[in-house]
């Protein structure tokens, strides 16, 4: 889809002229669109009731026939034309050829009603086709709109608006409310609020702080905000994934790849079937009338023509496509969307996947104190370090300041030292425990979680555990993925074993492994494809699996936004981080299956009886049509279906 590229300095103050100006285009070209089948519908029935009525005693030929012509000419010159462009191509055997030969042949023997019937139902089918197509366009390039127009760039002392394309890295930006955000970047401002819901699919808004992530595409909800960018223009997570999203339909499926090439084998050979059931007859039928089995050949021609076959698949796959991108599901094309279907095992990593990634304080277990001044002690040494572990226990809520540390050192590997309230006092790990002879009791062995332990003047004062949360729809996802068909899940991850199984164990995961390098996940996979009939997806961030993504049979990319790896290696994108839309990705992708093989099954059902009724004389051109374009019609409302369908 191109579109043209206007200059900031053109626009001025024009976009509402420009929008006014396009839609009437728009309405312009669906006008002239429907003008020439309404014309030859309208001559058509003139001429059939001037046939049957005897209305005008003078509608004969040449006059009958010039009526017809004109009838003809609005809907048939199109066809005409890119049957003689195959021609000139070397592409001698299409669909534009054989309804040519058909309804030509149809006023050579003076059937004239039924060669313009012909050429007008096909295009009727072009008209729903083309409906249809918009419809399964529509959520896909609805993610145009997203792409910034313009960005507010401080230059100068002041704020300028400029092309985004033209905006370097660094550079300082300003967003008011309601625009969108023009480029991936950090916040600069305290806060933001923003909402992602066009490129995630996620309505509820986020609420991001200083240095935090910001997207291009998101909208800016609540004040002005600025910008410190991140990346050039083309290398925005939203226009890397505009891009793919717009070549999606360009990878065809094995079953649309096979149709293509059956059709080309196809219907040459119903050509010559064709002249044959023409010619053939004159020499076994003792009263040949060439008219009678020209007819036959005529009305063989139109039901063959492979039209329901050639629309009605890939506009299968493009409804699949546009419903997976209207519930924040990317497929890099329909054969993703086919290979999805055969998939039975489903291999996912764990932080940042199934969990947060994100460390909560799971338990607190103070000895000799309160929890409040417990932690204060404790909060006191960790606001002195920057590791993921000290910041969660940082966002424990407390009413009361903590203490105040000095002379804090940091152990590498075990953990803090400090002077709190004059008091000696050590937070870590049972390393740094044992180091300075402090007795650690053994439930403290047992624990499963991350645990940081705290004593006081060389006595154990307690232990507060760490975890890493499950996300909300965790749960789900694993009986979804059961209901989807997947026979076999496992969790392989980067954190301890005993982490990895616990989390496992709650989700109801069949086997898991901790503890693995991304070398030892990518060996793990390999060794599950190599068991008979396994068809792999794996699931994982897109930055460390990265190579097990790449090795799967169908790789899925948790959070694609976030991660440029995930768009460059995965096959399937999650826009919105939720590992129940894999269920539904694969769910969608058996639904467009289906529908794709039901279309061939009605297009082969009934061109076969309609064909053998055909040949021995028992249909008519109206028949025909039906067949072709009739069965292409409801191929087509069949395929719509996936637009309205509901995945939860």
């Amino acid at each position: 889809m191109k579109k043209k590229n206007i200059k900031l300095s053109e626009l001025g103050n024009s976009n509402t002229e420009h929008a006014d100006s396009h839609s009437h285009e728009t309405h312009s070209s669906s006008f002239k669109a429907y003008l020439a089948p309404v014309f030859s519908f309208i001559f058509l029935l003139i001429g059939i009731a001037l046939d049957y009525f005897n209305w005008v005693d003078a509608f004969e030929d040449p006059l009958r026939l010039i009526w017809y012509l004109i009838a003809y000419i609005p809907v048939g010159f199109p066809v005409l034309k890119e049957g003689w462009k195959s021609i000139k191509r070397g592409d001698f055997f299409t669909e534009f050829l054989l309804m040519s030969i058909a309804t030509i042949g149809a006023f050579a023997i003076g059937e004239y009603p039924e060669g313009v019937a012909v050429m007008l139902f096909y295009a009727v089918g072009e008209l729903f086709q083309n409906a249809a197509v918009k419809k399964a366009k529509g959520n896909i390039t609805a993610l145009l709109d997203v792409r910034p127009k313009e960005a507010l760039v401080f230059k100068d002392g002041d704020f300028v608006e400029m092309d985004p394309e033209k905006v370097e890295v660094g550079e300082r930006i300003q967003v008011r409310v309601g625009e969108k955000i023009p480029l991936d970047g950090l916040l600069t401002s305290e806060k933001a609020s923003v909402n992602t819901a066009a490129i995630t699919g996620e309505s509820t808004p986020q609420i991001l702080q200083k240095g935090e992530k910001l997207y291009a595409g998101s909208i800016n909800l609540e004040g002005v905000i600025e910008v410190e960018t991140t990346k050039i223009f083309k290398d925005s997570s939203i226009s890397r994934i505009l891009d793919m999203v717009q070549n999606a339909t360009s990878r065809k499926s094995k079953t649309e790849l096979f149709i293509r090439k059956f059709a080309r084998i196809y219907t040459p050979i119903v050509v010559f079937l064709a002249i044959g059931i023409t010619i053939l007859p004159w020499l076994f039928v003792e009263e040949y009338v060439f008219s009678e089995w020209l007819y036959r050949a005529l009305i063989f021609l139109v039901i063959s023509c492979p039209c329901a076959l050639v629309i009605s698949i890939p506009l299968g796959y493009f409804g699949g496509l546009g419903a997976a991108s209207r519930n924040g599901i990317l497929f890099k094309g329909a054969s993703f969307l086919e290979g999805i279907t055969k998939v039975n095992t489903v291999v996912m990593d764990k932080t940042g996947t199934v969990t947060k990634g994100v460390f909560e304080i799971s338990a607190i277990e103070p000895i000799g104190f309160s929890e409040v001044e417990f932690m204060k002690y404790l909060m006191a040494l960790e606001e002195q370090s920057t590791h993921p572990i000290a910041k969660a226990i940082m966002r424990y809520k407390s009413s009361e300041a903590s203490f105040e540390a000095k002379n804090v050192t940091e152990i590498a590997g075990k953990g803090l030292k400090g002077l709190v309230n004059g008091k000696t006092v050590l937070a870590g790990n049972k390393a740094l425990m044992n180091e300075s002879g402090i007795n650690v009791p053994t439930e403290v062995d047992a624990l499963i979680e991350s645990v940081v332990l705290l004593s006081i003047d060389n006595k154990f004062a307690g232990y507060v555990t760490i975890a890493d949360e499950l996300k909300e729809d965790a749960h789900e996802t694993i009986l979804q993925l059961r209901k989807a068909g997947i026979s076999k899940i496992v969790m392989l991850s980067g954190d301890k074993d005993s982490i990895t199984q616990q989390v496992a164990s709650k989700l109801g995961i069949d086997w898991a492994k901790g503890g693995l390098l991304p070398e030892d996940k990518l060996n793990e996979l390999e060794t599950l494809k190599k068991l008979p009939n396994t068809i792999v997806a794996f699931i994982g961030d897109g930055i460390n699996d990265a190579p097990v993504i790449a090795a799967s049979d169908v790789g899925i990319a948790m959070g694609g936004l976030g991660s440029d790896v995930a768009i460059e290696t995965a096959d399937v994108i999650i826009q919105n981080d939720q590992p129940s839309k894999v269920a539904t990705a694969i769910k969608i992708g058996h639904s467009t299956r289906r529908i794709v093989w039901q279309n061939i099954g009605l297009a082969f059902g009934v061109k076969v009886i309609v064909l053998i009724l055909g040949a021995g004389g028992l249909a008519t051109m109206w028949e025909a049509v039906f067949a072709d374009v009739g069965v292409a019609l409801l191929a087509i409302l069949n395929a719509v279906r996936l637009q309205k369908m509901k995945w939860r």
